[in-house]
């Protein structure tokens, strides 16, 4: 599989959404080292999310009271 594919993957297993048949595929094809990849980008960009979520609210005001 390709790295995009490996994403696309990893994607769909972070949001928990993935039918049986297409998890057993992506098993047999996928590369360990860019599933730790995407992984951890992943895991960054979810991170980074949140952050600016939470700035967001506390610089809206809606937070503070």
């Amino acid at each position: 599989m390709s790295f995009a594919q490996t994403v696309k993957a990893v994607a769909w297993s972070f949001l928990g959404i993935r039918k049986r048949a297409g998890y057993e595929q992506d098993v047999q094809k996928l590369n360990p080292v860019h599933v730790i990849v995407a992984g951890i980008i992943g895991a960054i960009l979810f991170i980074l999310a949140l952050l600016a979520l939470v700035r967001w609210v506390v610089g809206s005001g809606v937070a503070g009271g």
